[in-house]
C-alpha cells in the first residue's frame, strides 16, 4: 500500500513535467508553421512579379527592368534598320550621278556622322553645278567641313557664284584651289571682287576669268591685291588683257618684284613708255614667272644662281629701309597735323 501511494506521488509529480513539454513543443511547432507560411508568402510574391529584397537568390530589379531593355533593344535595332534603308537608297542616288563604288565608299567615310541625305543634298548642289565626281570626292577630302553647311547656305552659295559666271564647269579649278569659297563669308568674295571691278577696272567677264584661273585672289588682302595689280600696269608695263591671260596675280609679290628688279638692274627689262615701247625687248611673263628658279637665271636673266642670291638680300635691305622712311614720314606728318593751330585760334608770336 505505501509502495502504491509512493508511485502516485510520483505520477503527480510528473505530469506538471510532462504538460510542460507538450506545451514547449507545441510552441516550436506553430513557430514551425509560422515560418513556413512567411517563407510561402514570400516565394508566392516572387512567382507573381513582386519583389523580395530580402531573398539573396532573386534578383527583382532584373525582373523589373527586362520590359523596359527590351524596349530599347527593339527601338535600336528598327533604328539600325531605318538607317541601314537610308544608307541604300543614297548609295542607289550616288551610283546614279555617275559616282563609282569607291568614290562612294570615300564619300560615306569622310564624315561618318553626316546624315546620308544631308550628304546628298550637298553633293546635288555641286553635282548641278557642273562638277565631275571626281573633282567633288577631291573638294571633300581636301575640306570636309563642307559636308557640315546647311543646305540653305549651299544653295545661296551656288547661286552667288552662278552670278559671278563660276558654273557650267568652271568651279573645277576654283574648289580644288579654293574648296573655302564655300564656307567663307560672301561679304570677303564681295569686297574682292569689288577690287578687281572698282580698283583696278576689270571687265565682268574678266574677273570671271580671274576667279576661274587664279582662284588663291579670294585668300588675297584687298589692299595687297591692288597693290599687286598697280605694280604689273605702272612699273612692268602689263595691260589689262595680259594680265589675265598670263595669270600674273597668281604669283607672289615677293617672287615677282624680285626677279623683275633683278632683270632691270641687268638691263635686260625695261618699263615701257605711254606708247607701250621700249629700247631693249621685254621677255615674255612666262619666261619670267612660270619657270622655275634655275631655268630663269639660266635663259631669261643669263646670270649665276650666287649672284642673284646676293641680290635678293640686297633688295630686301632696301625695302626694310624703305618701309622705315615711310614710318618716319608718316609720322611726322601726323606731329605736324597736331601743331596746326585750330581754325579762329591765333598763332602765338
Amino acid at each position: 500500500m505505501a509502495a502504491l501511494s509512493r508511485q502516485v506521488s510520483a505520477w503527480h509529480h510528473l505530469i506538471p513535467l510532462t504538460w510542460s513539454l507538450i506545451a514547449r513543443q507545441t510552441a516550436q511547432l506553430g513557430e514551425q508553421k509560422r515560418t513556413a507560411a512567411f517563407s510561402l508568402r514570400k516565394l508566392t510574391t516572387v512567382s507573381s512579379g513582386g519583389g523580395l529584397g530580402e531573398s539573396p537568390f532573386v534578383e527583382p530589379q532584373k525582373c523589373t527592368q527586362e520590359p523596359e531593355h527590351r524596349t530599347g533593344l527593339t527601338q535600336c535595332l528598327l533604328e539600325k534598320q531605318r538607317m541601314a534603308v537610308e544608307r541604300g537608297k543614297i548609295v542607289s542616288s550616288l551610283l546614279d550621278m555617275g559616282f563609282s563604288d569607291v568614290h562612294v565608299n570615300e564619300l560615306l567615310s569622310i564624315q561618318p556622322a553626316t546624315h546620308p541625305q544631308q550628304l546628298l543634298d550637298i553633293i546635288s548642289e555641286l553635282i548641278l553645278l557642273g562638277l565631275n565626281p571626281e573633282p567633288v570626292c577631291v573638294a571633300f577630302k581636301k575640306s570636309p567641313q563642307l559636308l557640315k553647311l546647311p543646305v540653305m547656305q549651299m544653295k545661296k552659295r551656288s547661286s552667288y557664284l552662278r552670278k559671278l559666271g563660276l558654273g557650267e564647269g568652271k568651279l573645277k579649278r576654283v574648289l580644288y584651289c579654293c574648296p573655302e569659297i564655300f564656307t567663307m563669308r560672301q561679304r570677303d568674295i564681295e569686297i574682292i571682287v569689288g577690287v578687281l571691278k572698282e580698283k583696278c577696272l576689270f571687265t565682268v567677264k574678266q574677273v570671271t576669268e580671274i576667279l576661274h584661273r587664279c582662284p588663291c585672289v579670294l585668300r588675297e588682302d584687298p589692299g595687297e591685291l591692288e597693290y599687286k595689280f598697280q605694280y604689273a600696269y605702272f612699273r612692268m608695263g602689263i595691260n589689262h588683257v595680259d594680265v589675265v591671260k598670263t595669270d600674273f596675280l597668281q604669283y607672289s609679290m615677293t617672287k615677282t618684284k624680285e626677279r623683275h628688279v633683278f632683270l632691270e638692274r641687268l638691263g635686260r627689262y625695261q618699263t615701257p613708255d605711254k606708247k607701250g615701247q621700249t629700247l631693249v625687248p621685254n621677255p615674255l611673263l612666262k619666261d619670267i614667272l612660270r619657270v622655275s628658279e634655275a631655268e630663269f637665271l639660266a635663259k631669261t636673266a643669263c646670270s649665276s644662281a650666287e649672284e642673284f642670291e646676293v641680290f635678293k638680300k640686297l633688295l630686301a635691305r632696301e625695302e626694310e629701309e624703305s618701309e622705315g622712311r615711310m614710318a618716319d614720314d608718316e609720322s611726322l606728318e601726323e606731329e605736324e597735323e597736331e601743331e596746326e593751330p585750330e581754325e579762329g585760334e591765333e598763332r602765338e608770336p
